[in-house]
């Protein structure tokens, strides 16, 4: 249930196991393929997906980062966590990934996918046999499917978590008190890497999303409208909250979107609950500070199609039985980076000296101290991710 990176790599990984599988999406196929999201994945997850064929010539001739920067008090540091770990993020918006993804299962391999699907229901997940109600948009008729088990990969507010009774999992949040106003330029980008600026009127970012376009992020209140932001605002802050000694002058251009996002986290446990087992969204979210929602997404969709594999090869369940352990491990590394670098990059325009002077002093360390620098860029990039 889901089409997006984790719904869609488990449905191939599946199919190619010879395992019938459905594949059930609320949207549309144009939304889902259009829906700019996340673009940056670990470099782990793309080996991982190209070693059981699911990375294309486009993700595997991607743009790589090995490097970003941060911008304080006027100062530029450079923080080279390629160098520093060994490994890159590749520059993929989520929406590619998934377009890919649904051609090769849907038009490619011939999976069975059903978009557009309403009033989807989980029935009996405490059960041997659970089922999955639907309306078909073709024909406005219901739908059953009966299954040996449900894959909930369709968000926190999807049928998945709702079929999940009062009591049978325990949601974990944290609020960060901050958000962020997300923004996509017609401009090309102003810098070859990722740029975090760090100022006392708020947080900024600049991030490239191809050679003509560029995504920028701007802290603002929670629950802040983006009408609240015209044209002018929007990068008066972006050149004051960007700018250093040194730095290139910003290229401007129409803003395509403007969006805010409350910045949250929270995990479910477990991620399985009877015979339904959630990955992606459904089963966590991270606020998108250290870019890493799309990356555990796909580890939580490896595990469980290596755990349903198992299951379907030999009659061993140990890795459906393990399955919320095993993503759990990395969920919780993730969200501890996670909260770490948020406090850095918001400490500066908390208002509070103190938490402006660790943020400072964090920066400092992991760009100037080596040792540092590297245990910073191993969780950044996640290949320390399973201790």
């Amino acid at each position: 249930m889901g089409a997006g990176p984790a719904g869609l790599t488990l449905a191939h990984l599946l199919r190619a196991e010879g395992v019938d599988c459905v594949l059930l999406e609320a949207e549309s196929r144009e939304t889902v393929e259009l829906l700019p999201r996340a673009g940056f994945l670990e470099e782990w997850a793309v080996r991982a997906l190209e070693r059981r064929g699911l990375a294309g010539p486009g993700l595997l001739s991607a743009e790589a980062h090995g490097d970003c920067e941060f911008r304080l008090d006027g100062t530029r540091h450079l923080f080279r966590y390629g160098d520093l770990s060994g490994h890159r993020h590749i520059v993929y918006p989520q929406q590619r990934l998934v377009t890919d993804l649904v051609r090769g299962y849907a038009d490619e391999a011939g999976g069975d996918v059903r978009f557009g699907v309403r009033d989807v229901a989980v029935h009996g997940i405490r059960t041997s046999r659970p089922t999955v109600t639907y309306t078909d948009p073709g024909d406005g008729q219901p739908r059953t499917l009966a299954c040996d088990f449900v894959a909930g990969c369709d968000g926190a507010r999807g049928s998945s978590r709702a079929a999940i009774p009062e009591g049978g999992v325990e949601v974990f949040r944290q609020d960060l008190g901050v958000g962020w106003l997300a923004l996509l330029a017609e401009a090309p980008p102003s810098a070859e890497r990722v740029v975090f600026g760090l100022h006392p009127q708020g947080f900024a970012a600049h991030m490239a999303r191809g050679p003509r376009t560029t995504r920028y992020y701007l802290e603002c209140p929670p629950g802040d409208s983006p009408d609240n932001w015209p044209h002018e605002r929007v990068w008066s802050e972006l050149r004051t909250r960007l700018r250093a000694r040194g730095a290139p002058s910003l290229n401007e251009g129409e803003l395509i979107e403007r969006r805010v996002l409350d910045m949250h986290s929270y995990v479910v446990e477990p991620m399985t609950y009877g015979r339904l087992h959630l990955a992606g969204d459904a089963a966590h979210l991270v606020a998108p500070v250290a870019a890493k929602g799309m990356n555990l997404a796909l580890n939580d969709a490896l595990l469980l199609a290596d755990a349903f594999r198992a299951y379907y090869r030999e009659g061993d369940d140990s890795g459906l039985e393990g399955y919320s352990d095993a993503c759990l491990r990395r969920v919780w590394q993730y969200q501890d980076f996670n909260a770490w670098l948020s406090e850095t990059v918001h400490g500066p325009s908390s208002g509070d000296a103190f938490r402006a002077g660790t943020a400072a002093a964090r920066l400092r360390r992991m760009t100037r101290s080596e040792r540092a620098g590297r245990a910073v860029a191993a969780l950044y990039i996640g290949s320390d991710a399973d201790h």
